[in-house]
């Protein structure tokens, strides 16, 4: 017999039940939650980016019961439940496809010779988005075409967003080469106020400011170049600790301690591994 989602539901009751249920489980808030989502959510990435799809299913597993424990609590607060998170999605999902159920029903049927093309799909999709932006009840904040990209997100994945939205919007650069001049721009800029800073002469917090200003500029970049910010970091950290695990194994080998050698005796053998990377 194979357990299903009536059945964790009926496990997530169990849980948080304030006589019978866990003491972990029941003392927890939607607030202590989050940064196990978040958690979970990078440990599912990380599987996926190791095509480990055993682990993966287990990860999927872990995130699901998150969202499950969402739903609880929701019931418990009279917020919403876990099968009003699914009507929900289902409803949002058959609104944003008209390409695919094009009756608004869930047993619509496009008719396959006559499917629109992909810019009226984005463009659609971004319209109805759009609507549902609009039609949330009013905040004390004014509207604006950024309402919607989370604050919580990471920075990096939020800077895109914010670009991206914007420049739907016109506000944008021409093409790339204006990008490079700006990178080249906050460069200088930050290096004034480190030094400012180094002298007595500057707050640490413009240093911060400036830093942020130059990684936000190399997002900017990565978005010309129709490349994956998050995606390109990931991979300069994977070759870097490849890499230095590399000369932890060149100098063990030669009975060598990482500790006691000069920067420049590293920095020989990173560009050795670094030459045995191309060949």
């Amino acid at each position: 017999m194979n357990y299903n989602i009536e059945d964790l539901k009926a496990l997530m009751a169990r849980l948080r039940h304030p006589d019978i249920g866990c003491p972990w489980d029941t003392r927890q808030t939607f607030d202590s939650i989050v940064p196990h989502t978040i958690e979970e959510a990078y440990e599912v990435a990380d599987a996926i980016d190791q095509q480990d799809y055993p682990h993966l299913k287990d990860e999927l597993g872990d995130l699901l019961f998150q969202v499950i424990f969402y739903g609880q609590m929701g019931k418990e607060q009279g917020h919403f439940d876990f099968d009003g998170i699914v009507d929900h999605l289902v409803r949002k999902l058959i609104r944003r496809h008209p390409h695919v159920f094009p009756e608004g029903t869930l047993d619509s049927r496009v008719d396959p010779d006559n499917r629109p093309s992909e810019a009226w799909i984005k463009e659609s999709w971004e319209r109805i988005k759009a609507e549902e932006r609009a039609a949330k009840p009013a905040s004390d904040a004014p509207a604006s075409r950024l309402d919607g990209i989370a604050r919580t997100l990471p920075a990096m994945a939020r800077a895109e967003k914010l670009q991206r939205r914007a420049a739907r919007h016109g506000f944008d650069w021409p093409d790339i080469g204006p990008v490079f001049d700006k990178l080249h721009e906050e460069i200088d800029e930050l290096k004034e106020a480190w030094q400012a800073a180094e002298q007595g002469a500057g707050e640490r917090d413009a240093v911060e400011d400036e830093l942020g200003d130059l990684i936000f500029v190399c997002v900017n970049l990565a978005r010309f170049m129709k490349v994956n910010p998050e995606q390109a970091l990931n991979r300069t950290n994977h070759k870097f600790d490849a890499r230095f695990r590399a000369i932890e194994k060149v100098l063990s080998e030669q009975g060598r301690n990482l500790d006691d050698e000069s920067l420049d005796a590293l920095d020989a053998i990173w560009q050795s591994v670094k030459g045995v990377e191309k060949d």
